[in-house]
């Protein structure tokens, strides 16, 4: 299969013995950019995609069609293979189904289901869980719309910080016992809480944002944590950038007098400028 290089990647990562930290990737001026710094693994957060498809926040207003289809984009862009965040399936369990359908004819090497419910319930202010009983259903489905064995699937849950350490246990439990590829955890506090969740379970470890005490490498080696995420600072810096131009621009900057912007030599590379010069030559025959 086309994409199944990208999947064994991640796959070898997980089954490694190092830890590692993915780039933060939304599009594929991105993707490619962490493809040539030497990333091994490109994420796409689901408050990324919700910011750059639609400029909303992490609400569950994105469509599983409009993930789907910036993750083609960033396939067809790029070989780096990218762990996509599927938020809770779009729906129930037979809607997580159709998610892993899409996001891997798409071209995800991976992909996470979560217990959070979602969109939030009416009146409640605070993060809900499913149940239990519904997390595990969902990833069975999960698992049931593979059709590419080598595609990676997550288990995820944040019930540490919403139903405390208990819960997570018993969710980390059930959902490793139906057979997923991994365990994603966020919201984890302090290395005990870490350490708790390493000892009920088996599987390798995907790690969302974490105190500062739990960022050393050599220690989440040791608690079976792969991939380790750091924020999606890329976007809030592009966003910076685009803004402070636009802004001096405004101002009355000249154009030649702008600072910050990517060298004609960056732009040409992450356009892949000599690759379509090279293939014009021979398919459309413009040599000079």
């Amino acid at each position: 299969m086309a994409f199944r290089a990208r999947r064994e990647k991640l796959r070898s990562i997980l089954n490694g013995s190092t830890c590692i930290r993915p780039g933060s990737v939304y599009d594929a001026t991105s993707i490619r950019i962490a493809e040539d710094l030497g990333f091994e693994l490109g994420m796409f957060g689901g408050s990324v995609a919700s910011l750059a498809v639609l400029g909303d926040p992490d609400v569950a207003l994105i469509t599983l069609t409009e993930l789907a289809e910036q993750m083609r984009r960033m396939s067809r862009a790029a070989q780096l293979p990218v762990l996509v965040d599927a938020d809770h399936g779009y729906g129930n369990a037979l809607n997580v189904r159709r998610t892993v359908q899409e996001l891997e004819a798409a071209g995800a090497a991976g992909l996470t289901i979560e217990d959070t419910l979602l969109p939030q319930a009416f009146g409640e202010a605070k993060t809900q869980l499913i149940s239990l009983e519904e997390g595990v259903g969902k990833m069975k489905a999960a698992l049931d719309g593979r059709g590419d064995p080598s595609l990676v699937i997550l288990g995820r849950t944040g019930a540490v910080s919403i139903t405390g350490l208990d819960d997570a246990v018993a969710r980390a439990k059930a959902y490793e016992a139906v057979g997923v590829d991994g365990l994603f955890f966020t919201g984890i506090k302090n290395r005990g809480e870490l350490e708790a969740l390493v000892a009920a379970t088996h599987l390798p470890i995907v790690l969302g944002g974490a105190p500062e005490e739990m960022t050393a490498p050599d220690y989440l080696v040791t608690q079976r944590v792969r991939i380790a995420l750091q924020g999606h600072a890329p976007f809030a810096a592009a966003t910076q950038a685009v803004y402070d131009t636009l802004k001096a621009l405004r101002d009355g900057t000249s154009p030649k007098n702008l600072k910050g912007l990517a060298s004609a030599e960056l732009t040409g590379r992450a356009m892949r400028e000599a690759d379509v010069k090279a293939r014009s030559n021979e398919f459309l025959g413009l040599k000079k």
